[in-house]
């Protein structure tokens, strides 16, 4: 099986994701559809029909994130901070003011949030490189240069 490289604050919050859904969501689910049975024929429940939607989506991401934990493997905190890998934080200096990435793996990553999968095409462009160099990030929407300005 082959392991999934993770940082240590992203295995937590999977661990804590887990204990959410199964000790808080599913029995909520499991209620859910009861009540739903409840009301009589099946057929044509939309209450039960989303209640068993909502519960056959919760079942499938408690195997994942158990799939996702079991093949976990805890990268170490990065040591060099002038040099960009798994787990740092990067500030960029760019034409439109400083962006902050982190640099994640593909499990943990939530570019909404600044969190970049190191196989995304900001991560790639990042990983290796060091403090001051400058980096070409290609995106589908343009290409930008920026400077690396801080890594922690």
């Amino acid at each position: 099986m082959e392991k999934v490289p993770m940082t240590a604050p992203g295995y937590a919050r999977l661990e804590v994701e887990h204990k959410q859904l199964k000790s808080v969501d599913r029995p909520a689910v499991i209620k859910a559809i009861a009540e739903a049975r409840e009301h009589g024929d099946l057929s044509e429940n939309a209450e039960y029909s989303a209640a068993r939607l909502e519960q056959s989506r919760a079942e499938t991401r408690v195997e994942e994130i158990e799939h996702i934990l079991k093949n976990a493997e805890i990268m170490a905190a990065p040591k060099d901070k002038n040099i960009v890998e798994l787990g740092n934080t990067v500030v960029l200096k760019g034409p439109n003011g400083d962006k902050e990435f982190m640099v994640v793996s593909s499990v943990e990553a939530d570019p909404m949030n600044g969190k970049v999968s190191k196989e995304s095409p900001i991560g790639k462009s990042l990983m290796g490189k060091k403090v001051g160099e400058e980096v070409e990030i290609i995106t589908p929407a343009k290409t930008t240069k920026y400077t690396i300005k801080k890594v922690s």
